[in-house]
């Protein structure tokens, strides 16, 4: 049962738009909604969606959140249902939309800014699925610093093709075989039809499932809360228990700064980092971080990544998939190892009020199950994604090293100034064994918005060709990327960085063991190709991309667009 707690508006920030005679136009708003006059006097709690018809990653949200309201009408608060845009990867990906992509973060977390600012609610529910949505609605819940609790809206059920388990990774990778002749019509046919059966997000450690279990690990979400796959009527019962959290936050005025930490940050960079995680959990981390005013940057992620062991054996390097795990104990499980290798702060506050050592306990080790090791018994000594710093990355770079089989590599560049141009050179196969692909002007700027490239990662794998060659780009990866690629290569080129100076037969040298990525040319020759650099004119003159170029920052501190929570001079929790 849950507690019902009689709420004084006075210091909250619905009191501007429900109390007093002056407000008497606003409450008849209200009214014309159904709302009754106890009804008005209780808290407003936001309940934000990113459901939309976009894919079936959002498709199930709408649904929960009518639970997330059920909970928060039984312990006493007024809910109040909005929903924000989000952008799918999977359907943005390998075309021109995937410029909207990363973009679409600062929209869900401005928009959702505006909103509970608009209408003063006093405290928030973010129900998110596909990828940028989920670090949005947590980057909006630490901005605007009310009582708030994050749910997942859950990963998709396996696909079943021909005996196995299947995701969507294996689609984009049968586009590369498709392309070479290895698979025929029918077969591709085939796959895309059975792929993706049901409700829910990518199923691999892709970068939804990272930050949803980056949710849990920073405290934002309900312990647990992240496995249950989204057509299990049981992600109903987390709603509804998120939507009861919620108002017992309110009670007792915990807040989202006094739950994201420095040690939250680190606890969640850990989680990202065992599991095998989307190199995406290095670009939103410093960007929540940012929210709260703590410093926290794409070097203090690697460091971390560096430090840590990767013991979850799940997909795109592995072989499991976010239903495998929340089968056997879910992130809790990956938590209870972290925490008994010493590897987590364990006195961090959670949603629960309670701290994660205390939340764990309710979690007992599973050593009958294979998809999670403990810490003494890693799949590899060094996490899963590891940081590179180098003369090609003044700034820093990030690569996913779980499943490679070498951690070194060194070749000629081979050079292109879009995605588009490095698709067609791989589907015409115009690139060498043992060469670097460069894929560069993708950055936050030079885009803009950082696009992924998950089309090439794939149709390269799918052409046998994944260990063959390495690839970097000052652009993004998918989570479900995997060989030798590396991402978020700083300074990027629009602004002048190394990678833009690049040209065709230039040797890089990449060592992921040493944490570095160099060119092998001198500094003097570096500074004669700066001096004659001039920077490339952008095909997005006007708009929202144009606008997100003129703002946003480097990936290095998360590509935000906003001075963040160090400049603030007031918090609307407070007003």
């Amino acid at each position: 049962m849950a507690r019902v707690t009689i709420f004084d508006k006075t210091n909250l920030p619905s009191r501007y738009s429900t109390t007093g005679p002056q407000r008497a136009p606003h409450r008849s708003y209200y009214y014309a909604m159904g709302l009754t006059s106890d009804d008005i006097k209780k808290p407003f709690v936001g309940v934000v969606t990113t459901w939309n018809e976009a894919a079936p990653c959002n498709i199930a949200l709408g649904r929960q959140a009518q639970a997330v309201k059920r909970g928060v009408v039984k312990a006493g608060g007024t809910p109040r249902e909005f929903t924000t845009i989000t952008v799918t990867d999977g359907i943005a990906m390998g075309h021109q939309g995937m410029k909207s992509s990363l973009v679409s973060r600062e929209v869900i977390a401005d928009s959702t800014e505006l909103t509970v600012r608009g209408h003063a609610y006093d405290a928030l529910v973010g129900l998110a699925g596909c990828d940028k949505s989920l670090p949005g609605l947590m980057m909006a819940m630490v901005r605007l610093n009310v009582p708030a609790v994050f749910m997942y809206g859950g990963s998709i059920l396996p696909g079943k093709f021909r005996g196995r388990d299947v995701t969507v990774q294996d689609v984009f990778e049968a586009v590369g075989k498709h392309a070479v002749g290895a698979m025929s019509d029918a077969d591709l046919d085939e796959l895309e039809r059975v792929a993706c059966p049901s409700a829910g997000s990518c199923g691999g450690q892709f970068t939804a499932n990272t930050m949803a279990c980056v949710s849990e690990a920073i405290g934002l979400a309900l312990p647990g809360s992240a496995g249950t796959p989204a057509p299990y009527e049981a992600r109903d019962a987390w709603a509804e228990q998120s939507g009861e959290a919620v108002m017992e936050l309110l009670a007792n005025r915990t807040r989202p700064r006094d739950i994201v930490t420095l040690k939250a940050l680190e606890n969640a960079a850990r989680v990202v980092a065992c599991s095998g995680g989307s190199t995406n959990g290095a670009l939103h981390l410093p960007a929540l971080a940012h929210e709260a005013g703590i410093k926290f940057d794409l070097h203090d992620v690697a460091e971390i990544f560096r430090s840590t062991p990767y013991i979850a054996d799940l997909k795109p390097a592995g072989q499991y998939v976010m239903k495998d795990l929340a089968d056997v104990g879910g992130v809790p499980l990956i938590m209870r190892a972290l925490l008994d290798g010493g590897f987590l702060h364990g006195d961090c506050i959670t949603v629960t009020g309670r701290t994660i050592a205390q939340n764990l306990e309710s979690f007992p080790w599973r050593p009958d199950q294979t998809i999670v090791r403990a810490t003494t018994n890693p799949i590899t000594e060094v996490g899963g994604v590891v940081g590179l710093k180098g003369t090609l990355a003044p700034e820093g770079a990030i690569v996913k090293i779980a499943g490679l089989p070498s951690l070194k590599f060194r070749g000629p560049a081979r050079c292109f100034d879009c995605e588009e141009d490095a698709m067609q050179a791989v589907q015409e196969r115009k690139y060498e064994d043992g060469e670097v692909l460069v894929i560069r002007y993708e950055g936050p700027k030079g885009g803009p918005g950082m696009r992924e490239m998950l089309g090439v990662t794939s149709a390269l794998y799918g052409q046998g060709k994944g260990d063959a060659v390495a690839l970097i780009t000052d652009g993004r990866f998918s989570g479900a990327t995997r060989g030798f690629c590396i991402g978020h290569v700083g300074p990027e080129a629009q602004v002048g960085g190394p990678i833009g100076l690049l040209r065709n037969g230039d040797i890089i040298a990449i060592d992921a063991e040493k944490g570095t990525m160099d060119v092998e040319l001198s500094e003097e020759e570096l500074a004669k190709r700066r001096a004659e650099w001039k920077p490339r004119p952008t095909y997005y003159a006007a708009g929202t991309l144009w606008k997100y170029a003129q703002t946003v920052g480097s990936a290095e501190k998360g590509a935000v667009t906003h001075p963040g929570g160090a400049a603030e001079v007031h918090v609307y929790a407070d007003i």
